[in-house]
Formats: C-alpha cells, sequence, structure tokens
C-alpha cells in the first residue's frame, strides 16, 4: 500500500486536514496484510506539497505545515515533493494526451462553454477542429460513464454525457490541479487516496485522466466532512480551527491524535487513550464512517486534561517550561496540575508565585474591602506567624483552626488570604500555595494587603 497526504501551502494545516493526514499515517503504519512477516507495517506514506496556486502558496506556509505534521508526531516515508517541482513530467503526459487524441487545445472561456451548454446542454461543440492555441480540454468519452467506486461511501456513478470536457492544462501549458494529481499520484504509485468528501467533485476528472493514459487508478476513499457542535462546517467560529491554533492554545499533541482520530473512525467512544502505534493497529479504512463528525474543542479539552494529569511529573513540567519559556517550575506546577486543562491554562493561574500578587482591583474590593475581612486577614497572619515547622499540613491545621475559633465558613478565612497572596479569588489550593511561597514572602504579602 502506497497511501500520501497532499496538503495545499494556502495557509495554516486545518484541523481537518490533519485528520486526513493522521488516516494515512495510520493506514501506512497498520499492520501489514496477510503474509507479511510480524511487525511488517502496512505501507508507505508519501507527503506531497501541491503548490500549483501560485498567489497563495508560499514557503511560509509550507514551513507551517510541516511543523504542525512534526508536532502531531506524523512523519513520512518520502517527501516533501513539490508539485510545483514536476512541470516538466506534467508537460509530457500533457503532449501524449495532445498526440493521442484524448486532448485538445481550445480557445473557449467559461463563458462561451456556459452559454454554449444553456442553448446546447453539452459542450461538445467546443471540441470542433483542433486549435493551436487555448487551453487543453480533457476530452470525455461521449458514451458510458465514469464510476468513483469509493471504498466509505460506495459506488457514486457519473454519466459521461453529463460532464464538461476539463480543462487540465492553461494555455500556456502549465497543468491544473486535476491532471496534475493524477499524474503524480500515478508516478509515486499510490494505490490508495485517502481525503476529505470535499474532493470527491474532483475524482472522475482524475479518474477520467488515468483512463485515457491507461493507467490503473487508486482506490479511492473520501472522509465525511468536520462540523462545529452546531452542526455547521468548521470554522474559527467554533475556536480553534487549525493545528497551530490547538498548539497555541496549550493542547497536547497526543491529545488532540486520539481526539481526531475518534472523529469517524468508528472507535469506541471509551477509547481514548492511546499511542500512535496503537490506534494504527486498530485502525480500519472499511469502519471509517460516511456521515459527518463533529468536531466539540469541549471534548478535546476534557480529554487533553486526563492526558496532562496522567503525564510523568517530571514530563509535565518539561512540557510547560518549553510552553511558558520559563524554568524551575516544579512546585508550582505539582499543586496546580489538577486545575488546569491546556498547558496555557498553568500560567495565569501560577504567575503570582514568582511575579507578585495580580492587581485585581475587583477581588481586593470585593473579598478585603470590609473592616471584617482585614481583622480575619490579621488574625490569619498571626495564626501563620509562629507556625514551625511551615508545612502543608501545619498552613492547613492553623487556617482551619482559625475557621473554628472564629465560627465562620471556611471561606471567610481562606479566601482573604489568598487574594492577599494571589491578588485573585482564584488559585490553586490555599494551604499548597502558602507552605509553597513559605513563611517569610507569605507575611510579607498579607502585610502589604493589609497596608
Amino acid at each position: 500500500m502506497r497511501v500520501r497526504f497532499a496538503p495545499s501551502p494556502t495557509g495554516a494545516l486545518h484541523i481537518g486536514g490533519a485528520r486526513t493526514a493522521l488516516y494515512n499515517w495510520l493506514l501506512a503504519h497498520g499492520p501489514a496484510a496477510d503474509g507479511g512477516q510480524a511487525g511488517d507495517r502496512a505501507g508507505i506514506l508519501i507527503l506531497r506539497i501541491e503548490d500549483t496556486d501560485r498567489e497563495r502558496s508560499t514557503p511560509e506556509n509550507v514551513d507551517q505545515i510541516l511543523d504542525a505534521l512534526r508536532w502531531l508526531n506524523l512523519d513520512w516515508d518520502e517527501g516533501p515533493i513539490f508539485q510545483s517541482e514536476q512541470a516538466g513530467r506534467h508537460a509530457e503526459a500533457l503532449t501524449q494526451l495532445l498526440e493521442a487524441g484524448h486532448a485538445y487545445r481550445s480557445a473557449a472561456t467559461a463563458d462561451d462553454v456556459r452559454a454554449y451548454k444553456e442553448r446546447h446542454g453539452s459542450d461538445r461543440g467546443f471540441r470542433g477542429q483542433p486549435e493551436d492555441q487555448g487551453a487543453v480540454r480533457l476530452r470525455v468519452p461521449d458514451e458510458g460513464e465514469t464510476v468513483v467506486d469509493d471504498l466509505i461511501r460506495g459506488q457514486a456513478r457519473f454519466p459521461n454525457a453529463s460532464l464538461d470536457d476539463p480543462v487540465i492544462a492553461r494555455a500556456d501549458g502549465s497543468a491544473l490541479y486535476n491532471f496534475a494529481v493524477a499524474i503524480d499520484d500515478l508516478d509515486a504509485g499510490i494505490t490508495h487516496v485517502v481525503r476529505g468528501e470535499d474532493h470527491l467533485s474532483n475524482t472522475p476528472k482524475q479518474l477520467l485522466v488515468f483512463e485515457a493514459l491507461g493507467a490503473e487508478p487508486p482506490r479511492y476513499a473520501h472522509l465525511p466532512l468536520l462540523l462545529g457542535p452546531d452542526g455547521r462546517k468548521l470554522s474559527k467560529r467554533h475556536g480553534a480551527a487549525s493545528v497551530q491554533e490547538l498548539r497555541e492554545a496549550g493542547y497536547l499533541p497526543e491529545a488532540v491524535d486520539n481526539y481526531i482520530a475518534l472523529l469517524g473512525a468508528g472507535f469506541a467512544s471509551d477509547e481514548e487513550h492511546f499511542s500512535l502505534d496503537e490506534l494504527a493497529a486498530r485502525f480500519r479504512l472499511e469502519r471509517v464512517s460516511k456521515n459527518p463528525a463533529v468536531f466539540d474543542e469541549r471534548k478535546l479539552r476534557h480529554m487533553n486534561g486526563r492526558w496532562l494529569r496522567e503525564l510523568p511529573p517530571a514530563e509535565l513540567v518539561r512540557r510547560l517550561e518549553e510552553f511558558t519559556g520559563r524554568q524551575d517550575l516544579d512546585g508550582a506546577v505539582e499543586i496546580a496540575a489538577e486545575k488546569i486543562q491546556t498547558l496555557n491554562e498553568f500560567w495565569p493561574l501560577a504567575r503570582f508565585f514568582f511575579e507578585g500578587p495580580t492587581d485585581d482591583a475587583a477581588a481586593f474590593n470585593r473579598v478585603l474591602g470590609s473592616p471584617e475581612a482585614l481583622e480575619t486577614l490579621r488574625a490569619a497572619r498571626e495564626a501563620l506567624a509562629g507556625l514551625e515547622p511551615f508545612t502543608v499540613e501545619s498552613v492547613e491545621a492553623a487556617l482551619r483552626g482559625l475557621v473554628e475559633a472564629r465560627q465562620v465558613k471556611p471561606g471567610a478565612v481562606f479566601q482573604p488570604v489568598r487574594v492577599a497572596i494571589a491578588g485573585t479569588r482564584v488559585s490553586p489550593g490555599i494551604f499548597e500555595s502558602v507552605a509553597l511561597l513559605g513563611r517569610e514572602e507569605t507575611l510579607r504579602r498579607i502585610d502589604q494587603a493589609l497596608e
């Protein structure tokens, strides 16, 4: 089996494109078919950059795509191959079709063809006598039908009489998408094309190119669309829409891989914690649903939180230090880990340990804006000042003792201390936070708040 992932470098790698890349990777890395040796892989994955959109394809976008694939831990066996570098081969195949009569030049514009079809119901009248100039069109057979035998969606039949002769090259000879893709797939020996269903309308045109060349086409499988929770096509209005945005939002690549693997692959809903190799061992193309799948970032956040908490502590520290660009986060990570679902939630929660209390006037006025609250904070300072040793256990005993002595709810004691040391009403556990800051810094911040 030889599969390919062929993104167009016209922007960041969309989540739908990431799922296509993942499914191709899983196919290539799955177990070999009957007859293979134990541990043999099913196939080879080729990375092709389809950069023939001259205006929108940029080196920066190529770099973004490669970076996103590497971040997702999706490697490739051959490539990247740049479609723009295959122009000589495209021209050779174009000449072959022109000389065999399977293609012809026509100066007719799209408007000309449209007007002719409205009068005659077909564009065949533009074939006429061969022309020396103009775009190159593929000659679609007048009889029969073109059948897309899709591995996911089943058969789709297209009567040839209803198909226009598609333009496959510009007047200057440069190949257009459907022709270039077919030639590139042929030359790479692609056996299976797995891509989004938005490409389904292109498939008959590509099959006709293979037929004109007398070549065996690959098998096709078109993945269902990704929708947002509102049932509309996935876009920025649903939150992160690209791999880059997910990365910047602090998601783990393992969680992203697992979540998008679930979107239509036919895995059980409780199967959500596998390595890529384990996913590859379970993935079967025939199980992929033909129905649209829903990308819900809330579910991804929940899954990501589970992955975060299951990382070894040292690994979580390493990733957070890499994400934040900070060092010596061990203590803060230890006490904040249970409260975060993404990496970018850590620093807003733990910043006060390193940079001092946040300047949140609303929190200060709400929690410490009364004489009673300030008196409670003074009592808490007194209770903490004499602790020996200054540990989580002793801090908890002192503050809970103050709650009992003053016969108030725990929040009446804990929140003033929290706002004094953190500047906000949200922090990791109050006992752990006070102990991590230490006696001297805790008392200094309380004194500052009391001023």
